[in-house]
């Protein structure tokens, strides 16, 4: 019984420690320094409770280990998981295109896509297009609906300032 309590603590308390080094992994991406710093405290508190947790116990278990790295490796399934949901940004997609013309370029201002056009050749359009995580499958969708072959490249925005976002 003893040794069962022991490994739901430390299963438990790895997945809340490396979920929340991944969060924190996520807001140093960002420069959101006092968050990821406020979460590194957190994260390392924990860790350094349950580490010591297991390896002071007097029960001498494989199961311990195990159990050990279960928790790490759901804690890291979670914590992106919560990243995804909690920390929110804008997405810059290039696309490159011989068949999106201006018609279709203006269709996908009227669905409230604010984009640049570039002309890359006679034939050839690059559009730059700022939007939220949300709208990615719609945009990608459309897109391809559009051009089954363009080239599509998606990056997170680190900072953008001024154009145009539908909210």
């Amino acid at each position: 019984m003893k040794l069962l309590l022991l490994c739901l603590e430390i299963f438990f308390a790895r997945i809340l420690d490396v979920s929340l080094g991944t969060i924190k992994t996520f807001y140093i991406v960002k420069e959101k320094k006092l968050t990821a710093s406020i979460i590194a405290f957190f994260e390392v508190l924990i860790w350094f409770l349950i580490a010591r947790e297991a390896l002071n116990t007097n029960i001498n278990s494989i199961i311990i280990p195990i159990v050990y790295s279960l928790g790490f490796a759901s804690g890291t399934y979670i914590g992106i998981l919560l990243s995804s949901k909690l920390i929110h940004g804008n997405l810059t997609v290039n696309v490159i295109s011989s068949k999106i013309k201006k018609k279709e370029i203006d269709e996908l201002k009227s669905k409230g896509f604010g984009l640049t056009n570039i002309k890359v050749n006679r034939n050839k359009n690059y559009l730059i297009i700022e939007i939220t995580k949300k709208d990615l499958n719609k945009l990608k969708s459309i897109i391809t609906k559009l051009d089954e072959n363009a080239f599509i490249i998606v990056n997170e925005s680190k900072y953008t300032q001024n154009g145009f976002f539908k909210y």
